[in-house]
């Protein structure tokens, strides 16, 4: 089975070219997260693959950092931050904690489309209430599979065969539910959700580190 940051090596460049699948969910989802940032915050965004959120976020807030397990998604990420005006955008390699414990007093933590790649989510919401000034944001995005139609089930049950070939990441499946709890259980309170697609469900979070 290929670990995950080099599964995502290998899938750089063409993750880098596919479009949104969604467009208008994903339009809403990062105008919410703009609106919930001020110009003076200093924001992290965990698995942030090559940077293309980060550099529509970027303007928003006093400085914002991006760090994602694969060093050529953030070359690509570093490449796209070079060819822009965007001075306050810096990109590290790091697995998801390993991004969250280089800092501390971080005003938003931010993690779209990847805790259900991650093997301890618990642990990932936990660093993340760490390293939250209080009253800091944690923002996801984080498809909850469990909830999908029959045919993202069927998908589900071939993802071991294709891990063993070094296809797929590994996946995790949950409700939105259980994703909610989760949230919650980590010492944070919910201010905005909903599910952008509807189906398969990808709840959006924003949660405030009480």
């Amino acid at each position: 089975m290929i670990d995950a940051a080099r599964f995502w090596d290998k899938m750089a460049e063409k993750y880098s070219r596919d479009p949104i699948k969604d467009m208008d969910a994903y339009t809403y989802t990062l105008e919410r997260t703009r609106s919930h940032l001020r110009t003076e915050d200093t924001v992290l965004e965990i698995g942030c693959g090559t940077g293309s959120t980060a550099l529509l976020l970027a303007n928003s807030v006093g400085t914002y950092h991006g760090t994602d397990i694969s060093n050529e998604m953030i070359k690509i990420a570093r490449r796209k931050v070079a060819e822009s005006s965007v001075a306050n955008l810096s990109f590290e390699a790091h697995p998801a904690l390993e991004g969250i414990h280089v800092h501390d007093g971080l005003d938003a933590v931010m993690a779209f489309n990847l805790l259900h790649l991650l093997h301890d989510i618990p642990a990932t919401l936990k660093a993340a209430h760490t390293a939250l000034r209080p009253g800091g944001l944690f923002i996801t995005k984080t498809p909850c599979l469990r909830d999908a139609n029959w045919k993202i089930g069927l998908m589900l049950k071939l993802i071991p065969l294709a891990q063993k070939l070094g296809k797929a990441p590994f996946v995790q499946s949950f409700t939105v539910s259980a994703y909610d709890q989760m949230t919650e259980a980590a010492g944070f309170e919910i201010i905005e959700c909903g599910n952008h697609p509807l189906s398969p469900p990808a709840r959006y979070v924003v949660a405030r580190k009480i």
